[in-house]
């Protein structure tokens, strides 16, 4: 390789390797917020931190509806639990979290929409126990981020279940419990 061919060689693999830096870290974000319990909840609060390293692309929502569609709820968590890592969610109790799968992040008129799907780690008393909350074996976060940040808010689903109403053929979300908890104090860095 001749020393002109080596120079434009070295130039085009450091602008593809700033690009691809660039553009990964555009991506990357943190998000806490406080939870709050409702309904059978209520009075218990934790914090969550939302760590996003990338976005699931429109291949992979396709994906994850093909899988839906063709084997319902169980299918669809196969797909799920084989996707790529986008990011990790983090309760303030402790640990190291869980790793986030399927993560949108969809533009509206007053901000975005955040729309995290992960599938729930099942315990190993809740499967010795085989109770019923092992039917919920996936998570759902939805952020509505605004400009005014004092008006964004959110949802945390920790153990749910998807399904199609028989009756009126629409998708339904089934909690294990009676309802989501509240997201609040949201803060994005």
């Amino acid at each position: 390789m001749s020393s002109k061919s080596y120079r434009i060689f070295s130039l085009v693999l450091a602008i593809l390797t700033f690009t691809s830096i660039c553009g990964r870290a555009s991506e990357q974000e943190t998000i806490q917020a406080q939870a709050f319990g409702t309904t059978t909840m209520a009075g218990k609060t934790f914090g969550v931190t939302i760590n996003i390293e990338d976005y699931s692309t429109p291949a992979e929502q396709k994906a994850l509806i093909d899988a839906f569609n063709s084997g319902g709820h169980d299918e669809m968590v196969k797909v799920l639990s084989k996707m790529k890592s986008k990011g990790r969610v983090r309760l303030s109790s402790g640990g190291v979290g869980y790793q986030i799968t399927y993560i949108r992040n969809i533009q509206t008129a007053n901000g975005r929409t955040i729309r995290l799907l992960t599938d729930r780690p099942i315990g190993i008393g809740e499967a010795m126990s085989n109770t019923r909350s092992r039917d919920y074996d996936i998570s759902i976060i939805e952020l509505q981020l605004g400009a005014d940040k004092e008006k964004s808010k959110g949802s945390l689903i920790p153990g749910a279940r998807i399904l199609v109403n028989k009756k009126s053929k629409q998708i339904e979300i089934e909690s294990y419990h009676a309802s989501a908890w509240r997201l609040a104090g949201i803060m994005e860095r």
